[in-house]
């Protein structure tokens, strides 16, 4: 499986961004989508996952209400879309899959829970 995450960009504090994650070889329907981003000198960390064969997604507490993602099952790709986006949004953001699929999404946190991850986009918000 190939990612390929594209969408990043530079915007102002309040602005919005759509983020895609495009898969392209063998998937499957009971796979997990999920994003991560990595600031600059930090970890990185958890976003959003999304649950192909139901559309179940689960968020990180610093983005619930503001990001959604979603799919779109004929064009194989995952959406972020990303809005009142803020400074401490800034990071390069990365796609990832799990092919196993997944129990609870709850548990879906860990870079270690996933097989493949994409390329990764960089959003950076102005103040």
């Amino acid at each position: 499986v190939q990612l390929q995450a594209s969408g990043g960009g530079l915007v102002q504090a309040g602005g919005s961004l759509r983020l895609s994650c495009a898969a392209s070889g063998r998937t499957f329907n009971w796979r997990v989508t999920g994003w991560f981003r990595q600031a600059p000198g930090k970890e990185r960390e958890f976003v959003a996952v999304l649950k192909w064969s139901d559309g179940s997604t689960y968020y990180s507490d610093s983005v619930k209400g503001r990001f959604t993602i979603s799919r779109d099952n004929a064009k194989n790709t995952v959406y972020l879309q990303m809005n009142s986006l803020k400074p401490e949004d800034t990071a390069v953001y990365y796609c990832t899959d799990r092919e196993r699929g997944a129990f609870s999404l709850a548990n879906m946190k860990t870079e270690n829970m996933y097989d493949y991850w994409g390329q990764g986009t960089l959003v950076t918000v102005s103040s």
